[in-house]
């Protein structure tokens, strides 16, 4: 299977959704001339012209109304946050005008539209450009919120999300850009909603999402040296999260570490805690554990960053607290 980087994946699902619906168009900041910020949209500009592939000043709220208005009239608008951080300046669009449109006009209008942008750190960037807000957003009805962690799966959500009738939110990482990994040749499609199982293991059950997992999968791999064999669920959708998947590898482990990069009051993880000690308190043998962003607003320099995200050493102590194992 060839190999590609996860921007690489990204421009194929919006190039291969373009090249087969003309309604599909993309804006954002410096996605056309300057080939993307993140040369994500590189190239798009030469194939499908300005119409199509369009820069907008530095005014998110007015380019995310634009394409609201879009979507109301039958367009299939890609909006371009240059980071989510900036999309609070358009979170009035997005909450009240996106997430709202089919419930007020009582089916009237559907509203398929996908923000999409980086998410949370990434690196020294200082505490208003360091921020995770998957669980903002996925506290919305209204939204589809999806946070990939690989390019193959950000190749497939992203063709699901673009085919989707609702708003969704897909949130990628700056420091993924360039990750480079197998994606299958061809069509395929990731359904929404549908978690994976990224390691199979009997003693402890980790629930992760975006970049993160793959802090989670270093940490993993010392377990094992351990003895430790850890379960990693990839949600890979925050809204809707897939609860059947995350409960029945809980049943199987009976032990249950949730890790994310978001602040700890009102998280993913809250709300996962809660629904498995409702569906399978029963089947657990250990306190749920959670590591979160520790709740201060990041700091700059780079031991700060690491310290306030979860890290390896963070994450294998959670699991060795819930383990019958202690490695």
């Amino acid at each position: 299977m060839r190999v590609i980087q996860f921007r690489e994946a990204l421009r194929e699902a919006m190039v291969e959704e373009m090249r087969n619906d003309e309604d599909i168009f993309i804006m954002g900041e410096e996605v056309a001339e300057y080939n993307g910020a993140y040369k994500v949209t590189q190239g798009m500009l030469d194939e499908f012209g300005d119409k199509r592939v369009i820069d907008t000043p530095i005014a998110e709220n007015g380019f995310t109304g634009i394409a609201i208005g879009a979507a109301m009239n039958g367009l299939r608008p890609i909006v371009e946050f240059m980071t989510f951080n900036f999309s609070l300046v358009a979170i009035d669009q997005i909450i009240n005008g996106a997430a709202k449109v089919n419930l007020m006009s009582g089916g009237q209008f559907n509203m398929p539209i996908v923000f999409r942008g980086p998410t949370a750190s990434a690196g020294q960037l200082g505490a208003q450009h360091s921020q995770a807000f998957e669980n903002w957003y996925a506290n919305t009805p209204g939204l589809k919120v999806v946070v990939p962690s690989t390019p193959a799966d950000a190749k497939g959500l992203l063709k699901a999300a673009i085919r989707d009738n609702d708003p969704v939110i897909f949130m990628e990482s700056e420091q993924m850009y360039g990750d480079k990994a197998e994606v299958p040749e061809g069509e395929y499609i990731i359904p929404l909603g549908v978690a994976d199982i990224k390691r199979k293991g009997d003693d402890v059950t980790i629930v992760t999402f975006g970049k993160i997992y793959h802090r989670v999968a270093k940490a993993a791999e010392a377990l094992a040296a351990e003895g430790i064999e850890v379960e990693i669920v990839d949600l890979r959708t925050v809204r809707p999260i897939d609860y059947a998947t995350v409960i029945e590898s809980v049943k199987k482990t009976n032990r249950l570490v949730i890790v994310e990069e978001a602040w700890p009051l009102a998280s993913i993880s809250t709300e996962i805690a809660y629904k498995v000690q409702r569906e399978a308190f029963d089947d657990l043998d250990a306190p749920i554990q959670r590591v979160t962003m520790r709740d201060v607003p990041m700091g700059y320099g780079a031991n700060m960053v690491e310290e306030t995200l979860p890290n390896e050493g963070r994450i294998i102590e959670a699991v060795k607290t819930v383990s019958y194992k202690k490695g």
